[in-house]
């Protein structure tokens, strides 16, 4: 017999027969069609039979004693007769495995899936203890996954303290040119542009901040997309330690339309009073982060919705000086009467001139609260930062109130010198050291919403967005092109690692990237 072998398959077979010479030859073809038509309906039928076949063993290990007590059982096609009564029962018994307490003890806990099916079946256990042992697994895993969920929005808030070391890098390069480079102690503003620091007829911004790169991107932002840029004028307040390269940039960085003063606090002359009650105010707001701050970890980072508040004891601005002393502008710029304020985490996108022509009716302070009408709120409720289990709180103010925000403010600072906002904010955290620190939760808003109760005219909604630095910021690409500032508030700001790559080029593209120290230091990675 020979084979006649070909890529096509057997073409040909040809029988010989050994005593003669009349070969016998057959010729068999499979068409291609039919070989894909065989194992198009195995692919569909094998599966099916496969899951069938599993069910039925399933079933038979539970309603028989033995796997050879139910072989003369199956039926392929058919099914088992107990698969209503396996239903019924395993439905009954997750029923009551949801309804009912689920007490194990340490050395029965089951970790993983594999474990539960060991243990199944080397012990022949019923359905209700494969119920009540399934849901004791998913109950721990679900409390893992929190826990682990818990840590990392800890550990992601605690990321927001460092400072980066390209950041660092700056202001070392920065404090060098100002030891050796005169130019980068020259006065600022020019002599020609002293005038305009208390002229009213100028439009005066006012940053509190100890972050050189930061405030360039506001002033720099602020200026790019201002109609009139010739009537700016900055007032940069800094620490004594940022002081130098905070004036170093500036001064090489020369603004050529805007005038741009830095002052640092160690140049002020204030009173007794004030340095006392700055004092104060400081050491009240340490013992109110320390008081959540120390509840946080006796909870272990393993702390249900109510506990989430804890989180801004790990805001960076729960203990920052520059944002404390916003409670002191009248007494930081004397010579101003109306000032719009900005957060150094803010970028400037369209001009915001109109802002000094607005009609504050008296109030004192101008800023975004309401952004739908009366029954939404564009950030926070009063509820998100008062602790409203406290009667002095409850029977003062409206948990449902909005929480209006900083970031973007006027502020009409005769009308603040004539009210007692300063001397109200004192009298808070006085209440508040008084009644065990619990009043608010940490940072500068809680006690601002109070001391400013009504003394807050609303501004449009337009003119500030913020929120851009916690995780999935709810804001509509729309809404945040049309805003005239943006406002990183949150751990994630944008000059840290931790910051979202899908807002930062917003901030990033006001960054002076041709400058020598920026790509010294790696600013931008």
């Amino acid at each position: 017999m020979k084979f006649y072998i070909s890529t096509s398959g057997i073409k040909r077979v040809t029988i010989s027969s050994p005593g003669k010479g009349v070969p016998a030859t057959a010729s068999r073809r499979i068409p291609s069609r039919t070989v894909l038509s065989v194992l198009l309906v195995l692919a569909i039928v094998l599966p099916f039979l496969f899951v069938r076949i599993a069910f039925i063993v399933l079933e038979s290990a539970t309603a028989c004693s033995s796997t050879l007590d139910c072989i003369g059982g199956w039926r392929l096609l058919g099914g088992s007769d107990s698969s209503p009564k396996l239903r019924d029962e395993l439905a009954n018994a997750l029923l009551e495995a949801t309804e009912g307490n689920n007490i194990n003890n340490e050395k029965d806990q089951i970790e993983s899936f594999n474990e539960l099916v060991k243990e199944m079946t080397s012990e022949h256990q019923d359905l209700k203890t494969f119920a009540f042992k399934t849901k004791a697994m998913l109950s721990r895993m679900e409390h893992k996954v929190q826990s682990a969920r818990q840590r990392e929005s800890v550990y992601w808030h605690l990321a927001s303290h460092g400072v980066p070391k390209s950041l660092h890098c700056l202001c070392l390069k920065l404090a060098e040119e100002y030891a050796v480079n005169s130019m980068a102690r020259s006065r600022i503003p020019p002599p020609e542009y002293v005038s305009r620091l208390s002229d009213p007829s100028f439009h005066h911004l006012v940053l509190l901040t100890d972050n050189v790169l930061a405030a360039s991107v506001v002033i720099s932002s602020t200026v790019q997309n201002s109609a009139n840029p010739e009537k700016l004028v900055f007032h940069i307040v800094t620490d004594k330690k940022t002081y130098t390269p905070m004036h170093a940039w500036f001064a090489i960085n020369s603004i050529n339309s805007a005038a741009v003063e830095v002052k640092g606090l160690h140049q002020y002359d204030w009173s007794q009073e004030v340095n006392v009650g700055v004092k104060e105010m400081l050491e009240i707001h340490r013992l109110i982060w320390s008081h959540y701050y120390n509840n946080l970890k006796e909870e272990d980072f393993e702390y249900n919705g109510e506990h989430k508040r804890y989180l801004e004891a790990l805001s960076p601005s729960s203990l920052s000086l520059m944002n404390h002393l916003r409670i002191y502008i009248p007494e930081l710029f004397p010579d101003l009467n109306k000032i719009v304020f900005l957060d150094d985490d803010t970028v400037v996108q369209h001009d915001i001139s109109p802002l000094w022509e607005l009609d504050l009716e008296g109030k004192v302070i101008g800023a975004v609260s309401s952004l739908c009408g009366d029954d939404c709120c564009p950030g926070r409720k009063y509820e998100d930062y008062l602790n409203f289990s406290d009667p002095i709180i409850s029977s003062n103010f409206d948990r449902d109130h909005c929480a209006w925000m900083y970031g973007l403010n006027v502020f009409d600072l005769e009308a603040w010198r004539r009210s007692n906002i300063t001397a109200s904010y004192h009298q808070w955290l006085k209440l508040s050291l008084q009644s065990g620190l619990a009043l608010w939760y940490p940072g500068v808003i809680a006690p601002s919403l109070m001391a400013f109760e009504g003394q807050v005219h609303p501004i449009g909604s337009s003119f500030h967005v913020d929120g851009l630095g916690y995780r999935n910021p709810d804001v509509g690409s729309e809404h945040l092109e049309a805003a005239a500032v943006i406002h990183f508030s949150g751990p994630a700001k944008p000059w840290l690692e931790i910051g979202f790559p899908e807002v930062r080029g917003l901030w990033n593209k006001h960054v002076n990237s041709s400058n020598k120290f920026i790509r010294k230091c790696r600013m931008l990675g």
